[in-house]
Order: C-alpha cells, then structure tokens, then sequence
C-alpha cells in the first residue's frame, strides 16, 4: 500500500512561520537591522589565535621560512586575529546594547570604539597567554606518563585543547567582550565533551587528563598546578523551591587551592566550599564542604 503524502501549501508554511517569527516567539529568532556574531566566524578567530600561539602544531604553513618570511607571516596573522576579533566583539556588543535599550539601530558608534579597544587589548595580551599555554602543555606531559612529547600533547590531547580556547576566552572576557567568549568555550565544549566556563579562574599549570564530562562552573576558582580526571564537576548547588536564585556574579562555584587533584567522576558544589591546598578528592567522590589542605577524601563530605 503506498501512502500519499498530503499537498502543502508552500506559501502558507512561509506565511505561518513568518508570522512567528515577527510576533509569536520573536525571542527564538533575529530578525533584526544589525548582524549577530557568527558562530562560524567565532571558531575561525579561535584557529586564528590557536595557529599564533602555537604555530606548525596548529594553522600549519611556517615549514621552511627564513626568519623574515615568518616574521612577516606572523604579523600578517596577528593582524588578522585582530580584524576578525574586532568584528565579532563589536556585533556581541552592539546586540547587548540594542536588547538593553529595546531598539534595532543599525550602528553602534559607542559599541565600535568598545570593540576596538577590546580587541586591541586582547592582541596584546597574546604573548602572556601564550606563555600560560605553554606552561599547560608542560603540566599534561608531566602529569601523564603515557605521553611521549609535547608534540602529541598538542595534536592527541582533548584537554590541552580545551583549556588553550579556554584561555584565549577568558582573557577576551577580561578585556571586556561579552557573548563572544561563551561562544568559544562552548565550540570547544562540543569538540572535546569538557566545559570550561570563561568566567572561571583558572591558575597556571592546569592539567585535565582524558577530559570527558569535564565541568568547570562560572564562578569556580582554581590555584596552580590542578589537575582533574575525566567526569569531574565543579559545580553550584541547586536553589531549593520558593528561594530566590542567587544574585548575578554571586560565588556558586567551589575553590580548589593549589597541588589539588581530582579523581575521575568527583562532584565538588557550592560557593563557600574550598579544597585546600595538595588535597586529593577521590574518583566518585560527593563534596560539599570544605576539605582541610592535604586531605584524602573518599565517598562523601557534606555541610552540615
């Protein structure tokens, strides 16, 4: 038997979800004077940025130039970065500002000085952040006697990737840009099954081993030389029924001291939780109160 599919009407379709877009559910959709951020063009500037900080490893193209060719790639990529950041920055600020003040102009004069500095200020931070992500690739070869190299640190580990766009995210955040860097953290989130919020504060020497299920909150702060295992979460406790949800920037994430590590599958909540200094948290562990500096936990530690 061969079932017929039904006539639709192509042009009632169109007219049906025009009228959603304009009216019924404006909010899921952009239909607007201005352009948004793209999510393509965001991950181009983070290959951008990942290919100047480490280039061969990422971007390729520098096989076989004298030092004046690569001087003169490496400019011409640098002021790449800034053109494509810049853009990006300036769409995400002017959509904040239009959505503030309930308006569709087309430009933002205020927002294309912000986003000049933004991006300016971020360019330049680009030797300190490389200098971070070395110091992350040193922490996995060190912290994983299964690695051969550096080189396969770079090109096979999911968490040196995370952490490197984590790192370019957050110092975009720092600078001032907003939506951008949650962009990015989240097409490194897709890619690589770890979460690292750019709101969170993260010290040098971060290790993340197999990375899987990994979650960082907004407001977790993390010391130097962490390491955590795959499904670890730091992450905020739930709000109960009938309270109000914490203020914005509020602490509700924990703080991992330095030396800490943390076993693969460990959940670590809250705001006023700290784990102090070269305390390990076993695999599977529940944490939601502080843990003394260089304390072993197993199973469960709870507020009372």
């Amino acid at each position: 038997m061969t079932v017929k599919a039904p006539l639709v009407g192509t042009d009632a379709v169109a007219d049906a979800l025009l009228e959603d877009y304009l009216v019924s559910h404006r909010e899921l959709g952009h239909v607007a004077g201005y352009e948004l951020p793209a999510r393509a063009a965001v991950a181009q500037v983070v290959e951008r940025c990942l290919a100047v900080l480490f280039p061969g490893y990422m971007g390729g193209g520098v096989a076989r130039l004298s030092p004046t060719e690569l001087r003169d790639l490496v400019r011409e990529r640098v002021s790449e970065l800034l053109t494509a950041t810049r853009r990006q920055v300036y769409r995400a600020l002017h959509h904040r500002q239009q959505l503030q003040r309930g308006t569709d102009d087309a430009d933002c004069p205020d927002c294309a000085a912000s986003a000049d500095a933004i991006a300016h200020a971020f360019i330049a931070g680009l030797p300190e952040l490389r200098a971070a992500c070395a110091l992350d690739v040193r922490a996995a070869f060190e912290g994983d006697p299964a690695a051969t190299g550096l080189d396969e640190i770079l090109f096979c580990y999911p968490g040196t990737y995370a952490i490197a766009v984590y790192r370019i995210a957050h110092a975009l955040a720092r600078a001032g840009a907003v939506l951008v860097p949650r962009m990015m953290t989240e097409l490194a989130h897709e890619r690589t099954g770890i979460d690292l919020h750019p709101g969170a504060s993260i010290g040098q020497a971060f290790f993340i081993d197999h990375g899987t299920g990994v979650v960082v909150g907004e407001t977790s702060l993390i010391g130097d030389r962490v390491r955590l295992y795959q499904g670890v979460t730091l992450g905020a406790l739930s709000v109960p029924r009938g309270q109000d949800r914490p203020a914005r920037g509020a602490r509700r994430h924990p703080t991992l001291e330095d030396d800490v590590v943390v076993y693969a599958g460990a959940t670590i909540l809250g705001g006023e939780t700290v784990i102090g200094r070269g305390a390990v948290i076993g695999g599977n562990a529940w944490v939601t109160a502080s843990v003394p500096p260089g304390q072993v936990v197993a199973g469960a530690i709870n507020r009372r």
